[in-house]
């Protein structure tokens, strides 16, 4: 099944922690410490309200008026795309509002991942890796589709019992993007 389809087809729950993966993985061009979003996950986990948490998470990693001293070009690109994920964070969890931010989540962090890839993928855009096409893909891009893939794929099949091995996942995520950011700025990527 597709990146599209699994979107199209996860609950509240499945939604919320798809956008919120993507975010996680991508909290090192924010500046952001690993623990940052842990508050949001808590509340995914019990049910509970989240818009302390991403009031809390919105105040430490500032916002993008306070940003933006990046070293340019795609870095910079890369954390607007970021920053943009987490400034529209809905407050509630409910289905409409989820279901917009997951998408565009989605499409902005795999175009981070391609921003960030010293390697060339060859599709014309993301849309192509979210609908399908893998041929020609590089290395940071596919491994963001498998994640992004596998968050879904565990809420859908575990429901709330899936979030821990999602954390996982991009937990694992946000460590290789924080050691690319960390090559790009020492110039080695």
């Amino acid at each position: 099944m597709s990146l599209v389809e699994l979107i199209a087809q996860a609950d509240e729950r499945g939604l919320a922690a798809s956008g919120l993966a993507c975010l996680d993985r991508c909290v090192p061009l924010l500046g952001g410490d690993d623990l940052v979003l842990r508050p949001l996950w808590a509340s995914l986990a019990d049910g509970s309200d989240w818009s302390a948490g991403l009031e809390k998470a919105r105040d430490s990693l500032g916002s993008g008026a306070e940003t933006g001293g990046g070293a340019g070009g795609q870095s910079d690109e890369a954390e607007t795309l970021a920053r943009r994920m987490l400034d529209a964070a809905p407050v509630s969890q409910e289905a409409a509002d989820v279901r917009l931010w997951a998408d565009a989540c989605s499409v902005a962090s795999l175009q981070i991942h391609r921003l960030l890839d010293p390697a060339e993928d060859a599709a014309p855009s993301v849309d192509t890796r979210r609908e399908g096409g893998t041929e020609g893909m590089s290395p940071l891009v596919a491994a963001e589709l498998r994640r992004q893939v596998t968050v879904l794929e565990l809420l859908a099949g575990h429901g709330a019992a899936g979030l821990r091995r999602a954390l996982d996942v991009s937990t694992e995520g946000r460590r290789v993007l924080r050691a690319v950011v960390s090559r790009r700025a020492r110039g080695l990527g």
